[in-house]
């Protein structure tokens, strides 16, 4: 048998996530995209990637007005500049969120140190169990 006529597994995750609405905040344009992949797999709906604190702040905005938003992963460091606004604006919101960092010991999560934090690099079913367990029963 080739390896082409081998049935493709399909992720463990999918669809676990459908009808989810998740904002990614990452300002590394290649993690973002696999970050959003892992959750399109699961069947979520992704809201950015953005890579600014502004730019989430918008899309917040945004998702407000339209039906809300399930959770959010947030890269705590961006481009030099901390995420803590856009925690502030979830948790007012009553998003629920995961801190992402390559630098869990250093990261400083601001009033949200009882967020998860998913320490990186983490694949794309880390991530869908992750946002998961933020909207289970939600």
């Amino acid at each position: 048998m080739h390896l082409a006529d081998q049935p493709i597994a399909a992720p463990r995750h999918q669809r676990m996530l459908q009808g989810r609405r998740v904002l990614v905040v990452e300002d590394e344009a290649v993690i973002g995209m696999l970050m959003e992949d892992g959750l399109i797999n699961a069947g979520a709906e992704v809201v950015g990637p953005a890579c600014s604190v502004d730019e989430a702040l918008g899309l917040i905005e945004v998702a407000a007005a339209d039906g809300g938003l399930s959770a959010a992963v947030l890269n705590i460091g961006l481009d030099g500049e901390m995420v803590l606004p856009v925690a502030d604006r979830l948790a007012a919101l009553g998003v629920p969120f995961v801190f992402a960092t390559g630098y869990p010991a250093w990261s400083n999560r601001g009033l949200h140190t009882t967020a998860p934090t998913l320490e990186k690099p983490f694949d794309g079913d880390t991530l869908a169990d992750a946002v998961r367990n933020l909207t289970a029963g939600r």
